[in-house]
């Protein structure tokens, strides 16, 4: 099956800015979240197909590898798509090419040292809008190598030692008739390093290292929002022949909250209230982050009305200000009213039509409108 153009997938143009395309998933993970839609495979696969899209045109370099080669351009499959997260991709693999081809001296990311950088590596963290708000410290698990304690790194069998390439003569790379071409390529045997090892560790195998767990500490600073990320330098994969670690991104995801919803620093919440504090007013008390909090609705109050409590969002991390807290008032319409609760309301609405547009202004001005729409 062919996937979906990514920016269709969001619903936005090609020319997009970022905080378009951040706003856009923001809207369709709130949509479409396996928590709010527990029972739902249609959601669950729309949730997928956004959360891909977004972490392709989130990159730079990614999307940029996209708009020109389409879905082949980021498929790690297709040879032209970055390898690791925040990897080298199309553009190295083609500097890798012509600089073998051109006699390996600095054209690729190694030359004939064939040092390699360790992949990026990318660990998905769920936090809560509160924490999100306030910030938290987290213990993460990530998989990790260290020297292998029996060969002490060397890969060799104790009393053994590595031996220089036969294939390549220690070079690491051997050269390779294609037609007019003579491409130079990186020797199949020694994998680049110049050396094999005849008799490998058995407790490493021959790698020098072993696969084991390391506890990080990761600080996520008040204010982050959906799909930010924050960088650990060097707790990537390890390079290779004496590379640099890559590093290790920490991708955040807000979880649903029950009560508000986020819109930038901005919150967002609905408060029901009754019909009779509707029209007659006075104070309700609502939630925020910090708490409870007192506001006053005026008489007459309409649903759908908006309180601005002011500096009772969240304070972004790059932002000097706090956001405000939007409170949406929703007026209910009572249920399993008793006989009583009835009779009043009947008496309540006959004395209202005595004077229909002095109480219901709005309903009136809709009938005159009805009426001349139908040229009554």
């Amino acid at each position: 099956m062919s996937k979906k153009d990514f920016y269709e997938v969001l619903g936005m143009n090609r020319d997009a800015s970022d905080d378009d395309i951040k706003k856009a998933y923001r809207k369709l993970a709130m949509k479409y979240h396996p928590d709010r839609n527990p029972d739902s495979k249609e959601a669950e696969e729309k949730f997928k197909e956004g959360k891909e899209a977004y972490e392709i045109l989130s990159d730079a370099q990614k999307r940029a590898a996209y708009d020109q080669y389409g879905h082949a351009g980021v498929d790690p499959q297709a040879g032209m798509g970055g390898g690791g997260f925040g990897g080298g991709g199309f553009a190295d693999a083609f500097s890798d090419i012509f600089g073998d081809i051109f006699g390996g001296q600095g054209g690729g990311r190694g030359g004939r040292s064939n040092v390699y950088r360790g992949s990026d590596l990318r660990y998905n963290m769920e936090i809560t809008l509160e924490e999100a708000a306030r910030g938290v410290e987290r213990q993460i698990k990530i998989p990790a190598h260290e020297e292998c304690d029996v060969c002490h790194g060397s890969g060799a069998k104790p009393g053994t030692e590595a031996k220089t390439c036969h294939t390549c003569n220690g070079q690491g790379q051997v050269r390779v008739s294609q037609g007019f071409f003579s491409i130079q390529q990186t020797c199949p045997t020694c994998h680049g390093s110049g050396k094999y090892i005849p008799d490998p560790c058995r407790n490493c195998h021959g790698t020098g290292r072993v696969q084991t767990t390391k506890t990080l500490a990761v600080k996520i600073p008040g204010g982050v929002d959906e799909g930010d990320r924050i960088r650990l330098s060097g707790e990537g994969e390890p390079g290779v022949n004496g590379g640099p670690h890559g590093d290790l991104y920490v991708v955040i995801h807000i979880k649903p909250h029950s009560v508000f919803e986020r819109e930038g620093n901005d919150l967002h919440c609905e408060m029901p209230i009754s019909i009779t504090a509707a029209a007659l007013g006075g104070e309700i008390e609502i939630p925020t982050l910090d708490g409870k909090a007192r506001i006053s609705i005026p008489a007459g109050t309409q649903s759908g009305q908006v309180f601005r409590l002011r500096g009772k969002g969240i304070k972004g991390v790059r932002s000097a200000v706090t956001g405000d807290l939007m409170c949406h008032v929703m007026l209910e319409t009572p249920v399993n009213l008793t006989s009583r609760q009835k009779e009043l309301l009947r008496e309540f609405e006959q004395i209202s039509q005595d004077e229909p547009a002095k109480h219901n202004p709005r309903a009136k001005s809709f009938m005159d409108k009805v009426k001349d729409f139908f040229g009554g």
